[in-house]
């Protein structure tokens, strides 16, 4: 039996992982801590499991195998790095930390202690991203010149977002540090790290952090990738383009192409197969199965977080920033 502690219920996701991983077979939630003891006893009552009050005294069970850490991110670099010094494995809502310079200590941790990471990058499981994904690298669309990643709810204007996710100090930003985080981590996967980047961020709702922004990417290849994000969006879906010298890749509530192959006429396929494991299913499997992580893993939440920090660097010093 593999036993894990869920580590936090501050993120609007906590509750969705640790059904995910109370529902996986051959695995328990055997522990629950949190930073507000009120919420994480709460928890713990409900999960049917300890609470730990002391997160040194969780970690030094030897019973427990591993976290799932879904706390506020500024927690993120402590957390994360005492349980993999403690040789617990980790499972991680993104981001991984507000800079570079702390993600590369949690990398060095993590890299020194042998031990399965997965950081939380589900918008790679979607079948319209993983068919544009084997279409680029198949070469089907050519050399890609432009990638545009709209990602987008209306949690501010609807009210439903809570409060805490407007605390820079617990969160490092808005919107760009919460949903654009999808939009980057997709950029990274397909065009690799940029060479400059350049923000625009606004307060439609006034609540202290941005609510809509975007950032634009310049690539060595010629490419150019924009991250689109917000919590002041209606009706608007999550949305894909890619641009490149021999075709077109739009997703939407479909994949629509047009390529060379397809004689410059629109494709349209609407049920597609390609699935991957959502980042907890990859989790365990790569921990009972003693596999290697090459889609959620370290090297991916690192360039995350340089991502993020020349996002928020660009609009804070008004300039446009190197990586």
């Amino acid at each position: 039996m593999l036993n894990i502690a869920m580590v936090s219920r501050w993120h609007v996701h906590a509750d969705q992982y640790a059904k995910e991983i109370g529902e996986t077979p051959g695995v328990k939630i055997a522990a629950v801590w949190d930073d507000d003891i009120s919420r994480g006893e709460q928890w713990a009552s409900a999960l049917g499991c300890d609470f730990y009050e002391d997160y040194d005294a969780l970690l030094a069970n030897p019973e427990i195998d591993g976290v799932a850490v879904v706390s506020s991110t500024n927690l993120h670099p402590q957390l994360l790095m005492k349980a993999a010094n403690a040789k617990k494995h980790i499972y991680t809502e993104k981001v991984l930390a507000f800079s570079k310079s702390d993600a590369e200590k949690i990398r060095e941790a993590v890299v020194k202690n042998n031990i399965h990471f997965t950081i939380s990058l589900p918008h790679k499981t979607m079948a319209g991203v993983l068919q544009a994904k084997k279409m680029v690298d198949s070469g089907e669309i050519g050399q890609v010149t432009y990638m545009r990643v709209r990602n987008v709810h209306g949690g501010s204007i609807l009210g439903w977002l809570p409060d805490y996710f407007y605390d820079k100090t617990l969160c490092g930003g808005g919107a760009m540090m919460d949903l654009g985080a999808h939009p980057m981590y997709l950029l990274e996967w397909f065009l690799g790290t940029p060479q400059k980047m350049a923000s625009a961020f606004t307060q439609v709702t006034g609540r202290g952090v941005e609510d809509n922004a975007v950032s634009v990417m310049s690539f060595e290849n010629g490419a150019i990738g924009v991250s689109e994000t917000g919590f002041v969006s209606y009706c608007d879906p999550f949305t894909l383009e890619i641009s490149g010298t021999k075709g077109y890749i739009h997703v939407q509530d479909s994949f629509r192409y047009k390529n060379e192959a397809s004689n410059k006429e629109w494709v349209t396929e609407e049920h597609l197969e390609l699935t991957l494991e959502r980042p907890i299913a990859y989790w365990i499997s790569s921990i009972l199965n003693n596999t290697e992580n090459k889609l959620y893993g370290i090297d991916e939440a690192v360039a995350l977080t340089e991502f993020m920090e020349a996002a928020y660097r660009s609009w804070e010093e008004d300039k446009i920033i190197s990586l």
